[in-house]
């Protein structure tokens, strides 16, 4: 009998691209599988839409925006109640291959050792230029993390299933008894680096991390240039660095400082480019982000970005 898989899919004001991912996984070839909906408080008349469109598929409602870790979160947790052998947590903003379930089951059951299954994705603008083909996190250099492959055409060069060193949250097939071991997503992130802190919690535990090229899906991200460097993305990328590189390697903050005064210049220098304007509150939200960084009690939602 196939295992149970449930598949998380989290919704914040953005019930279209919700509803063309979950039409793209009515047509998946494995058979076993349950379609959950978590919104995320959205105040576009999501829940009430996604409920009309899909009667048969089970909504949770958040009340609030909790974030991707928070929101799946809420999803996990109910899958694991109802039993879940799997858990796939896929972005709303994909359309996924029908084969693409059933290839990354096939990898995790191949050894009980393997705690998280990843795809090969494409950009949906650009189906054949690939948007991850596996992930490296690289602690010594500071706190990079990379997707392989990422803005290279697909030439069959990531064709090759093995281990990798993250998975990316946006498409994510967790084992149930990974989970209970490790935990959670860790909700102070609220959004960039929980998937990477959560491999690296799996890898600590024993757990294999693998890539599967054949489970194919693709990412409308990239197609909105204007999200690119957000003051949500901004203040959430730097904050949530300095929070990660604390907890896995505290003694390469020096690292990991410079790193982040790159980063945050070259985020200043092309939203001056685009809107001189905005520059000086890309500055005073970083310099939050760093401040914010190392207060605990703060690292919850920074709502208003």
């Amino acid at each position: 009998m196939e295992k149970c898989v449930y598949i998380v899919i989290l919704n914040w004001n953005n019930f279209q691209e919700t509803i063309d991912c979950v039409e793209s996984c009515k047509k998946l070839t494995y058979s076993n599988f349950k379609i959950l909906l978590v919104d995320n408080g959205s105040t576009d008349g999501s829940e009430d839409i996604l409920k009309k469109e899909f009667p048969g598929i089970p909504l949770i409602q958040t009340g609030e925006n909790l974030g991707y870790s928070g929101g799946n979160n809420a999803g996990i947790r109910h899958a694991l109640e109802q039993g879940a052998d799997y858990i796939w947590l896929l972005n709303n903003d994909t359309v996924v291959d029908p084969q693409c379930l059933a290839k990354m089951v096939q990898t995790a059951e191949s050894s009980n050792q393997i705690g998280m299954v990843g795809s090969k994705i494409f950009y949906h603008h650009s189906p054949d230029i690939l948007w991850y083909a596996g992930g490296e996190i690289d602690l010594e250099g500071g706190g990079t993390t990379q997707h392989v492959g990422q803005n290279e055409k697909d030439h069959e060069n990531y064709d090759l299933p093995g281990e990798t060193g993250y998975v990316t949250g946006c498409s994510l097939l967790a084992r149930r008894e990974m989970i209970e071991s490790i935990g959670l997503l860790e909700d102070r992130y609220f959004l960039y680096f929980e998937d990477a802190d959560w491999s690296l919690r799996a890898k600590a535990k024993g757990w294999r991390l693998f890539y599967q090229p054949e489970a194919i899906l693709w990412h409308k991200e990239g197609a909105r240039g204007d999200r690119v460097y957000s003051n949500r993305f901004v203040y959430y990328f730097l904050r949530n660095r300095f929070f990660f590189m604390r907890r896995f390697a505290p003694h390469k903050m020096i690292r990991c400082h410079v790193l982040q005064i790159k980063t945050a210049l070259f985020f200043i220098k092309e939203v001056f480019g685009r809107a001189p304007g905005s520059a000086w509150k890309t500055f005073l939200l970083i310099l939050a982000a760093y401040g914010d960084s190392f207060l605990k009690n703060r690292m919850g939602a920074k709502e208003g970005l």
